[in-house]
């Protein structure tokens, strides 16, 4: 089953939701929806269920348009931020719903339910009813009922939004498990970076109900198309400075330092540069250069430290591994490397990014 979205645009009382929206959903692929809340993901997602209905464009199935074809008939299941089961239901029943109505006999009935169960971690509560569960447990039933259900469409809005960390760490390795053997078309949306990467597939960056870019999470990551895909895809987000570019030199406020190599001879003057929180270190090295100033704030974040600072008349970022508390005021030093700089132009599109990029994702 390929999806085509095809120039969708809805409007809700004369604002735009979503814009001239182009994509195609390939059978077997994972795509996750990544950007802010508002961006238009849920919006999207309601459009490809068919619970709403596009203003202008159209959605096929195969070439066929599904603009006629009621929810029920459609072969989907969605997952919701906010869980929807059946309370009257214990939580055996509840999976093995959309099983029944299916058909097919007892005992595989019975199987697929306890293996999906056994995936999210609710195998110990069958008999159990959806009241009597954890707030966290009663999401991953919803997401258990879906996975058994096998649709062809599976779609979850930020399914994992409401776990703990340490549970939603354990599922992500379930789910893109699951998707891989399962077959079907998975739309998964998230606000959060990280959860993009973890779960890997064809990412979809979405800002104020427009997509910015597609493409594999790694490369959009490392490939930002503009600074607002940039922002988007990090968190903390990228680091971002005017500066100027002058042949092989380039200056940031009171900084300068050379010119990235990929960036010389594809645009001078006036630009924008990014940089990573992790690329800005503690200690310099060869090609480095300071960027001196006031700390900002010092946040602690489990094994890291995020220092904000000034320097050359903008704000920064320095992510670091292990505790590093600093007092308001203090003076913060932090070392660049130049060939770590993207360079975008003024309207903030990518002209280069870094050669050889290192991360915490491969």
């Amino acid at each position: 089953m390929t999806l085509r979205i095809e120039a969708v645009s809805r409007r809700v009382e004369g604002e735009a939701w979503l814009s001239d929206i182009d994509l195609t959903l390939e059978p077997g692929r994972l795509y996750v929806l990544l950007g802010r809340t508002g961006a238009g993901k849920t919006s999207l997602m309601r459009v490809l269920a068919g619970l709403d209905r596009p203003t202008r464009g159209r959605v096929t199935e195969d070439g066929r348009d599904l603009a006629g074809v009621p929810v029920n008939r459609r072969n989907l299941a969605f997952v919701y931020q906010q869980f929807v089961n059946y309370p009257a239901f214990s939580v055996y029943d509840n999976i093995a719903a959309p099983l029944r109505r299916r058909g097919g006999t007892r005992a595989g009935i019975d199987a697929r339910v306890r293996e999906v169960a056994r995936a999210v971690r609710i195998d110990a509560f069958l008999d159990r009813r959806p009241g009597a569960l954890s707030g966290g447990q009663q999401q991953r039933l919803a997401i258990a009922r879906a996975l058994a259900k096998g649709a062809s469409l599976m779609l979850f809005d930020e399914p994992l939004v409401n776990l703990d960390y340490k549970l939603r760490e354990e599922l992500r390795s379930e789910l893109r498990a699951l998707f891989h053997e399962g077959g079907q078309t998975v739309v998964y949306a998230t606000t959060e970076p990280d959860e993009a990467l973890q779960m890997g597939g064809e990412t979809i960056v979405m800002h104020e109900g427009r997509v910015l870019q597609t493409g594999s999470a790694h490369h959009v990551y490392r490939h930002p198309a503009s600074v607002r895909v940039a922002d988007i895809f990090s968190e903390p987000p990228m680091n971002v400075a005017e500066a100027r570019i002058a042949g092989a030199r380039m200056t940031l406020g009171g900084v300068e330092l050379a010119t990235p190599a990929r960036a010389r001879g594809r645009i001078e003057g006036p630009c924008r540069v990014g940089l990573m929180p992790h690329r800005i270190e503690r200690a310099p090295g060869e090609g480095r250069v300071a960027l001196r100033g006031p700390v900002l704030l010092a946040e602690v974040d489990g094994s890291s430290t995020f220092t904000h600072f000034e320097a050359g008349g903008s704000a920064w970022i320095a992510r670091s591994e292990g505790v590093h508390l600093m007092p308001l005021g203090a003076a913060f030093e932090g070392f660049v490397n130049p060939e770590d700089f993207y360079v975008f132009d003024t309207a903030g599109d990518l002209v280069a990014a870094p050669a050889a990029l290192e991360s915490a994702y491969g």
